[in-house]
């Protein structure tokens, strides 16, 4: 039985290099000299550093370009509050979505089941596997997924015939 599996997954390499690249640049740049401006990559999450709020936007906007170039989808960014961390510097902390949250998961079951398609829609963990007796059916499926859900950039993968 045909299926495929919809999944909300970063490329992390490509990630790390954006990261790598904004970092170097960050050090290089004039107007960051002295300053505690920084970037860098643990765990799926991204730490900015910065003196001011300001100075802060600058290295995410940097940050956003950097990982546009690489073709990364920056709806994967999920941006948290600044922190102060001492004195007057400032920490922000950017999570890197990966895998489709149980709401979006329910939302996206809800969705097949209302469109009349004869597919089904089974939450496995952190995707979610759709699957149909004919290809045409999970290939309109895939359509309707990309109209209706626009916030999260969700991908397919491991399609089967």
């Amino acid at each position: 039985m045909p299926s495929f599996d919809t999944v909300c997954e970063a490329d992390f390499v490509e990630v790390k290099n954006a990261v790598e690249n904004a970092s170097k640049e960050i050090a290089t740049r004039f107007d960051f000299k002295g300053s505690s401006a920084a970037v860098e990559l643990k765990d799926k999450e991204i730490t900015m550093y910065g003196d001011a709020d300001f100075q802060l936007t600058q290295v995410e906007d940097l940050l956003r370009n950097k990982l546009t170039k690489r073709s990364v989808d920056v709806r994967f960014l999920d941006i948290q509050k600044a922190q102060k961390i001492g004195g007057d510097k400032l920490k922000q902390v950017v999570k890197v979505r990966n895998g489709i949250e149980s709401e979006l998961a329910k939302k996206l079951q809800k969705l097949m089941k209302e469109s009349k398609l004869k597919v089904q829609a089974a939450i496995q963990d952190e995707k979610v596997r759709i699957t149909g007796a004919k290809r045409d059916d999970l290939q309109a499926a895939m359509a309707l997924i990309r109209k209706e859900i626009d916030d999260v950039p969700l991908s397919f993968n491991n399609f089967r015939d």
